[in-house]
């Protein structure tokens, strides 16, 4: 009888054991994860973190114009959203260092864009990183900061790029969610665009360059919807802040 009493309880102890190991291991699995398009090894370019907290990182590209920056600088600043990221071309940082100082000065993220507007993967090892050095140098020389970000021309890139980038101190960024402003689809569908897709941990492409002409026609309800969701807007780089990293390779 004391034997068969204590198998039944060794059992019940087992149970109990085997209950919290697996508790554990759900916790584990559902730490935030850094998404990376990776080349194997060696460096990455991240489009989202896998998180339940409602985060998101809306992100601006700027290459040329004279027309958009602003006006998607004054809704930023009315709706109250004090953290996004910036993704400057350095010719039109030259161009524009007041816009420049302004994005900086309100407290948003710089990262780079690169220089000449071209696919990367269409260049050879050394005008990569030439594109690349010259960009940093021109917006380290504009903010006084060396960007540690990079969103290369059209998003392109291939295992040379990241392993490049990676050599140059840069983290590539993609993005998850397309709002598809620079196809100018209509208001409307810049905003189902994103609103569709946005998801917390989610980085979001946007465009401040003059040939997408209704980004700040569709920002107020965008910004206004994801708020109502309750989505708290940050920089990508505290997006990636304390994340782990989960990755999908680039062939």
């Amino acid at each position: 009888m004391f034997w068969i009493i204590n198998a039944k309880r060794l059992k019940q102890y087992l149970i109990i054991l085997a209950a919290a190991l697996f508790a554990i291991g759900i916790a584990w699995a559902e730490r935030d994860n850094i998404s990376i398009l990776t080349s194997g090894s060696g460096p990455s370019a991240i489009y989202k973190v896998d998180t339940k907290e409602k985060k998101i990182a809306l992100t601006f590209d700027i290459s040329w114009g004279e027309e958009r920056a602003k006006p998607i600088l004054d809704i930023l600043k009315q709706k109250g959203v004090t953290k996004s990221t910036f993704f400057l071309s350095s010719p039109w940082s030259e161009t524009h260092p007041d816009v420049v100082k302004q994005i900086k000065d309100m407290g948003f993220e710089i990262g780079s864009h690169g220089h000449k507007h071209q696919n990367y993967s269409s260049l050879d090892d050394g005008e990569i990183k030439n594109q690349i050095l010259k960009a940093d140098t021109i917006l380290k020389d504009l903010t006084g900061t060396a960007p540690k970000l990079i969103r290369t021309p059209n998003g392109d890139f291939d295992k040379r790029v990241l392993r490049i980038a990676g050599e140059l101190g840069y983290t590539v960024i993609q993005w998850d969610t397309d709002s598809k402003d620079w196809m100018n689809p209509g208001t409307t569908q810049i905003v189902n665009n994103v609103l569709k897709k946005a998801h917390p941990g989610d980085i979001v492409l946007l465009h401040a360059s003059d040939s997408c002409k209704q980004t700040h026609e569709a920002l107020p309800t965008i910004i206004d919807e994801l708020k109502k969701q309750g989505y708290e807007f940050v920089s990508v780089s505290e997006l990636l802040a304390g994340a782990k990293i989960k990755t999908k390779e680039v062939k």
